[in-house]
């Protein structure tokens, strides 16, 4: 049985709103409840939701949606929200999926091939990627002449050349369940921002020679974040143009 993660303990500052940010409306439906629903027709039925900013007030709008809710109390990072479900897993072998609660247009065929590639590779952790042509913001992909991911640069630890790199992380991954919660125990947060970076689990997966994958997001419309007032508006249009003409937020998704 697949069993999912998602990330909405973050406060969103950049939305210059009290809401915490996985609350804020798409068409009139918070961006969690897109990200739950793509999860639950992806085959999940085992979800788990980190949260911190709000806690109360997600798990409230939430509570009847059969999911768990995991409290990070302190937000020191991606891979140290993710380490705080390492209780509810520690009897689960399989694989996790990794997802983030304001990328609200990602398509449940997206993370079935995403789930088929890493399943049919038998690697460690498969990332989901896309391309862009201005990549600022983002983590780049580093890999090998072969195509193996080596690891994610963070943009604010990138070097100018790795800058240049057009391939970025969309922070969505496959995961072996016994290899991630090992690995989270061995990130340090000597980085720029003093954080756990869910990313280091690429480095690491590849210095204890495991396999590390990718699959590359041909639309990468689905894999947007939403960090600010701007990106929500053009998650509207995009989810306009996605859905097709004539579509309104009165019709079901």
């Amino acid at each position: 049985m697949l069993r999912t993660i998602i990330l909405a303990a973050g406060q969103g500052k950049r939305m210059k709103s009290d809401l915490a940010k996985v609350l804020h409306p798409l068409y009139g439906e918070p961006l969690l409840s897109y990200v739950v629903a793509t999860a639950k027709a992806a085959g999940s039925r085992d979800i788990s939701v980190i949260v911190g900013h709000q806690a109360s007030a997600v798990r409230e709008a939430f509570k009847d949606h059969d999911l768990t809710f995991i409290e990070q109390r302190e937000l020191l990072g991606t891979g140290h929200a993710v380490l705080q479900a390492r209780e509810r897993f520690a009897h689960y072998r399989g694989v996790v999926l990794i997802l983030c609660g304001d990328v609200p247009l990602l398509r449940p065929s997206t993370l079935r091939l995403l789930y088929a590639c890493h399943g049919k590779k038998k690697r460690a952790v498969t990332v989901l990627t896309t391309l862009l042509t201005n990549p600022v913001g983002y983590g780049r992909i580093i890999k090998s002449p072969a195509g193996e991911v080596l690891k994610i640069v963070e943009e604010r630890d990138a070097t100018e050349a790795e800058k240049e790199i057009k391939e970025i992380n969309t922070g969505i991954y496959c995961v072996d369940s016994r290899f991630l919660f090992d690995a989270l125990g061995k990130i340090k947060n000597n980085n720029a921002q003093q954080e756990y970076y869910l990313t280091d689990i690429i480095a690491i997966a590849h210095g204890d020679g495991y396999g590390v994958g990718c699959l590359v997001a041909a639309d990468q419309r689905e894999v947007m974040g939403i960090n600010t007032p701007q990106d929500l508006e053009l998650a509207h249009q995009y989810l306009k143009q996605m859905k097709g003409p004539g579509y309104s937020s009165d019709e079901p998704r």
